[in-house]
């Protein structure tokens, strides 16, 4: 891994493991109000250190609490997306033939649609704010280019001699795409894992700022940075804070994921 690999990786950890002690290291929780402090700037007095939004609740706690949902939601939608786009892309791959040609022609013309509005129309078909519902809508749509990269890679395995050997010796068609298959594109899977979780994100923040993403009593970066901008020239403290903490994320999680395929193809070169 390179350098800016491991910038990025310091980065996610750092902030991963700010999020997840947040709870005790800020004197407030994320949905206590101060009314005594309502839309105070970033201060050390009153441990406000990020400042307030408009019902005094203290952004810190906020922001920290919006990361835990933002990294959550990333994670699961990219896993979501993953099995997939594995599944799929695995079995047209080594089954080949008309199968082969069906199912990534269906790919194709899921491809041709907009992605945010199949995100949106399956995220109004289920109850709106429901965690669950929001992440299986945006991994639906997030495993297209996963299963062509698995099909491809799958093509190629499925001319080694150890896969003809499997086959000879009576191996199932599940086996031999769970035992060998799965096994050996694993390393591409977890480089472009890495690429479609900010992909995720960046899904359930657009649609966070739509009214759609995550409802009280959460909070995600998007809904902070819809709040925030509503505010932006009388507090702009309010969006500056998730704003910035979701460009580090995102921008960390490029780089590692560029950083991890580089290594890849320089591994296979």
């Amino acid at each position: 891994m390179n350098r800016r690999g491991l910038i990025a990786l310091c980065a996610l950890a750092a902030l991963s493991l700010l999020a997840l002690t947040a709870p005790w290291i800020s004197p407030y929780s994320h949905d206590f109000i101060d009314w005594r402090h309502q839309a105070v700037s970033p201060q050390l007095v009153d441990a406000h250190w990020l400042g307030t939004d408009r019902l005094g609740r203290d952004l810190f706690a906020r922001g920290m609490q919006a990361l835990r949902v933002s990294l959550l939601i990333g994670f699961v939608a990219a896993l979501v997306s993953v099995v997939i786009g594995v599944a799929w892309g695995s079995v047209a791959g080594y089954i080949g033939g008309k199968l082969d040609s069906a199912m990534m022609r269906f790919v194709d013309i899921v491809y041709a649609l907009p992605y945010v509005f199949i995100v949106i129309i399956l995220s109004t078909m289920f109850e709106r704010g429901s965690l669950a519902a929001l992440v299986i809508a945006i991994g639906a749509v997030g495993w297209l280019t996963m299963a062509r990269i698995v099909r491809g890679q799958t093509l190629s395995l499925r001319r080694r001699e150890f896969i003809d050997a499997a086959v000879v010796s009576g191996v199932r068609t599940p086996q031999i795409l769970w035992r060998h298959i799965v096994p050996n594109v694993a390393a591409p899977v977890i480089a472009y894992a890495t690429l479609t979780i900010p992909q995720m994100i960046l899904f359930e923040s657009f649609l966070s700022f739509l009214g759609l993403g995550v409802q009280e009593p959460f909070a995600s970066l998007g809904s902070l940075i819809t709040e925030g901008a509503q505010e932006m020239e009388s507090a702009p403290w309010m969006l500056l804070v998730p704003a910035t903490l979701l460009t580090v994320m995102l921008v960390s999680f490029n780089l590692l994921g560029d950083s991890l395929r580089a290594r890849l193809e320089s591994r296979d070169g």
